[in-house]
Formats: C-alpha cells, structure tokens, sequence
C-alpha cells in the first residue's frame, strides 16, 4: 500500500512502526458552529482511510481531538450568555450527529482539550526547560529560530517566512514567527505555573497524540489548510519536547471549493451538512467526495451532487440477493482490482468504477456479485439501507403528493390501496400517475407476491 507524504511530497511504501498495528491521529473540529460541506470532505476521506485500513487486516487506533476552548467558542458563549462549557457541548452533539449522518465511524479515541490541560501544561514546561519557549507576563511563545527543520512540511525555508511575517504593534515576541503556546487569560484561563490561561491551539494536538498515541505515530491526517502553520507548529513543538521523530506519514485532503474560492466559515460561502442532507443522502455526498481524489480540491455544485446521485443510484439499486457470508472475496478478480486502486494512494475513483462493474453483473444474475459489491461498498462507507423518513418529513411528502394527484391523502397505505384499485380496474392512467406522483418526492414502490411496500430512493 503507498500513500502521499506531505513531508516529503512523495508516493511512499506505507510500513506501520509496530507490525501490523497503526496510530492514527486526525485534526478534529472546533465546535462552535454547524459542521459544513469542508468537514464532510474531511471526515468522510479519513473515515474511508480508517475503514480501508481495519479492512486491509491493521490493527487501528484512530483518534480525533475535540476543541473546546478557543476564542470562538468565548465569542460565542458571551453572546449568547452561556458558558463555553454549555456552547462547546451542544455544538459537539451537533457535530457527532453529522458525522453519524454521513455514515462516518467514530473514533476510537475522541479527546477534549480541557481533559488533556494537565499534559499540555507539561509539555510546555519541557519546551521552556529545554529553552525551546520563554514566557512574557503569562504568554508562553516558541522559539522557531531554535527548530532549523521549521517550514519543511509547507516547503518555506524560514528565511523567506521571517521576512513575510508581519509585526503586530505591541508584540513582545523575540521573533515574528514565535507562536504561543500559552496565552494569559484572567477572565476564562485556567490555573497554570504562569497565572491563569489557556492553551495555543496548536499545543492541544501535540499534547493529545503524546497522550493517547505516544511520542512517535504512523499517520497525521487533516485537510491541507492545516498544512502552515497548525502542523507546522505541531512538529516544532512536539519534535522539540519528545527528542524524537513525532509523524512518519503526513496526508491532506483538498479543499472544497464553490466558484474556484475555498469553501469556509470565515468566507461565509458554506453549506452545512444538515442542509446537504436535506436534498442528498449520505450515500450521494460521500460518492460526490469520492468521484475526486482526496487530495485534489472538489469544486462544488447542484449539478455535480445530482450526477452523482444517479450513479449512487446505478449502484445501490443493483438487483440484490442474500449475502453469502461464506463467500470468500479475497479470490476474485474484482476484489484485487478494487485493493490494486485502494493501495494506490486511496485512489476511489477507480475503486468506484470496481462496484459499477459488480452492480452490473448482480444484475445479470453472477453469482456472488451482490456479495462482493455489498462487501466492497462496505469499504467505502456506503449503506445499502434505505433512509427512514420522519413522521414530518412522510407528512410534507404526502401533502405534495396529495396536491399533484388532486386528493386528500393523510397515509401511504391510502395511496397504495388507490393504485392497487386501479390495476384491479386496468386504469393503467391512473396507476401510472400515483407512481409518478411518488416518485417525484423520492418515494418508490415495490410490488411482490406478500404485497406493495415503499421505500425512498
């Protein structure tokens, strides 16, 4: 299997530190605020990176940090009279629900940044001891100038970044780079060796992969807006306090850009996950995602999630047969074919072209087809159970529905009752628009020999 290194910007032979184990360590979102299409392309590759893995026969621990103390998150709390506690935890239900709405795993491990203070603080004493950091009237700041490997991840030499930094009035830093690893807050701060404060951003991570990974792990992912200077600080200071190597394989996803900008809550050109799923199903969004290499940016559009609704569509509505559990996949063509794509640095599309070919057979009756397309699916994160509607969401679709057929229907047994009627009496006109009529708000019928049932597309 060989993955893209961002570090060294490199195609490379992935080999885990530990026999077949893997630590794996992803940014996680800062909740205070409605995850959007960006965390949906980020999570969603991750979680296809995790599922491979475990798939593939690794022993995985996947962690992802929550951050629940930031400036945002005060912002908000003080507007809204709350306290961080109460908006950080309401935003992380929110952000657990969207992830579990476009299909994603959970972590093994997901981390608070107030849990970890304790190992954040530590790590700064170490940095100050080892004269990497120094403290100014309860800011700590990291010294750059005393880390020369600083800039290689983003591939700028500090030469070229300290004469494009910029100096802010009042700054007490020794160097315009220096970042802050801890910064004095009287109001909100928490008890540490230098008053009352709270953590840099960037400290978080560090502290939460030494705590729950170790000093050394195998991958660091993210998107790649993280790239400089979130991971760039991250190295300095984790490399710096541990005396030792902190990644071995860096990966980024792309942006998801909207008329060529990138898609971002600071922009205001984003779209929530919440609305996407109001239009798309999950299994659209994470195909739409997955069509693009990971690590190319996704242009959004109308236009590109309806496409690729038809084609979750020609997939998932191949002709479905009792799954074999016996069966063993590892022996056919088409499993090689979709690990060949999957080991070339995730490469989905091509796996995606894999489970087209298998729909295909499935419906032409190949034996096992449907297994193997199921199982290989599975990989990918994509569910072949029909999304269950609400109680509201039934009752605006029988309202459409009502409208366009010109009748009053309050249950779908009353329209299936109509159309069954209607067939008895060969009023094929009739049957023909309630099945039109349904199929407009994404209902669809299914007639056997026990009775018509319905389902969503």
């Amino acid at each position: 299997m060989k993955v893209f290194n961002s570090y060294t910007n490199k195609l490379e032979e992935f080999i885990p530190m530990d026999g077949n184990k893997v630590k794996m360590y992803v940014c996680g979102p800062t909740v205070y605020d409605n995850a959007h299409l960006g965390h949906a392309r980020c999570y969603i590759t991750w979680d296809i990176l995790y599922r491979y893995l475990k798939f593939r026969g690794y022993d995985v621990t996947y962690c992802r940090n929550v951050t629940d103390v930031d400036d945002k998150i005060l912002k908000k709390s003080e507007a809204e009279n709350k306290t961080p506690e109460e908006v950080s935890k309401y935003w992380y239900g929110k952000f657990s629900d969207s992830m579990k709405a476009l299909n994603n795993l959970k972590p093994d491990i997901e981390p608070f940044a107030t849990k970890t203070l304790g190992e954040m603080i530590s790590i700064v004493k170490d940095l100050i001891n080892k004269d990497y950091a120094y403290e100014i009237d309860g800011d700590v700041y990291f010294r750059v100038s005393k880390f020369p490997q600083y800039g290689m991840l983003s591939k700028q030499p500090i030469d070229s970044l300290v004469s494009g930094a910029r100096v802010e009035v009042g700054d007490r830093k020794e160097n315009p780079l220096d970042f802050t690893l801890w910064k004095r807050d009287e109001k909100f701060g928490y008890n540490s060796p230098w008053g009352k404060g709270r953590p840099g951003w960037h400290i978080e991570c560090s502290a939460m992969n030494r705590k729950h990974l170790g000093k050394t792990i195998d991958i660091h992912a993210g998107g790649a807006d993280l790239i400089f200077p979130h991971h760039e600080n991250e190295i300095a200071q984790s490399e710096c306090a541990n005396g030792c190597k902190f990644v071995n394989y860096w990966m980024h996803n792309g942006f998801v850009t909207i008329n060529k900008e990138k898609m971002s809550k600071s922009l205001g050109n984003f779209l929530t996950v919440d609305d996407l799923l109001k239009s798309y199903d999950a299994n659209t969004i994470r195909f739409f995602i997955l069509t693009n290499h990971y690590r190319m940016p996704v242009e959004f559009s109308d236009e590109a999630l309806q496409s690729a609704s038809a084609g979750v569509k020609r997939m998932l509505n191949a002709k479905q047969t009792k799954i074999n559990e016996e069966f063993d996949i590892s022996t056919t063509e088409e499993y090689k074919q979709f690990v060949e794509a999957m080991d070339e640095d995730l490469n989905t599309s091509k796996a995606l072209a894999v489970l087209f070919d298998l729909a295909n057979k499935a419906n032409k009756d190949v034996e096992n087809a449907f297994t193997i397309l199921y199982k290989l699916a599975s990989v990918l994160g994509f569910s072949f159970e029909k999304a269950q509607l609400s109680e509201d969401e039934l009752k605006e679709k029988l309202i459409q529905v009502s409208k366009e057929l010109e009748k009053n229907y309050e249950s779908m047994d009353e329209i299936i009752n109509d159309r069954k009627q209607a067939r008895t009496d060969k009023n094929w006109e009739v049957a023909d628009k309630i099945r039109i009529a349904l199929d407009n708000v994404g209902i669809i019928l299914k007639d056997s020999k026990e009775g018509t049932i319905w389902e969503t597309k």
